[in-house]
């Protein structure tokens, strides 16, 4: 499961007003209505998980918690992850097996 904070591109000290503000501009950008892209209901569906989880304050904490006491076992997969949401959330699409063009 991608890590929710990176979905919205918020950081996981976003105030609720931040990712509030970060859910309507994804939303708006990939709501299957207004994306011909083809996987954009499924980009749409994952912002709507993340935003719902994230505006709870109790859902949120839980989520938190899990977060801070999950063990990382592959840290690159960890940072591709990170950089491919940023590059996402900016409308730039990255293949995912970089490595073979290295």
């Amino acid at each position: 499961m991608e890590n929710l904070y990176n979905i919205l591109g918020v950081s996981p000290t976003a105030t609720t007003d931040e990712i509030k503000k970060a859910y309507r501009s994804l939303a708006m950008r990939h709501h299957p209505d207004r994306s011909t892209h083809p996987g954009a209901e499924i980009r749409f569906n994952a912002i709507k998980t993340a935003y719902e989880l994230l505006s709870d304050p109790k859902q949120r904490a839980a989520y938190n918690q899990g977060l801070n006491n999950r063990i990382i076992t592959d840290p690159d997969n960890e940072a591709r992850a990170l950089w491919h949401s940023l590059f996402n959330r900016c409308g730039v699409v990255v293949p995912h097996d970089v490595q073979s063009a290295l």
